[in-house]
């Protein structure tokens, strides 16, 4: 199992870039009122959600494997990439509900998506932390 985590690394990229780019285009929705930018949020969110679950299995099992220091820094990592996921899938699953006219189910959708964009953003940066260091960017 802990060589299944070490593809953890390499596969958060897409999860992360998913959700970013569904917030993003959910943006661009809010912004010109062109719905069809909703698809591809839509589509990102749902590709997200899946991937997020298989990056959220893998990373638990790669902080299980004796090469990663456990650590405060890793728990909040751990929990905050759980919500992240949780959030995906429940903004995937509120999307489904927007060919309903409803104005509270866009607006449940969106809130869902963009705190997901925000934990995902935060999850990643402590990754990165958890790689390559707080100090990664000072000479």
């Amino acid at each position: 199992m802990s060589f299944i985590g070490k593809f953890h690394p390499l596969l958060v990229h897409f999860p992360i870039a998913l959700v970013l780019a569904a917030a993003a285009a959910e943006l661009v929705v809010i912004a010109t009122l062109r719905h069809g930018w909703r698809t591809v949020a839509v589509a990102n969110i749902r590709a997200g959600a899946a991937m997020g679950v298989v990056a959220a299995i893998t990373g638990w099992l790669f902080a299980s494997s004796p090469v990663v220091d456990a650590g405060t820094s890793l728990e909040w990592h751990r929990w905050l990439g759980m919500a992240g996921a949780m959030g995906a899938i429940g903004a995937a699953i509120l999307s489904s509900r927007l060919h309903v006219s409803s104005q509270s189910s866009a607006l449940g959708y969106r809130v869902t998506l963009f705190v997901t964009a925000f934990l995902v953003a935060i999850t990643g940066h402590l990754g990165g932390t958890l790689v390559w260091g707080a100090r990664f960017f000072q000479p």
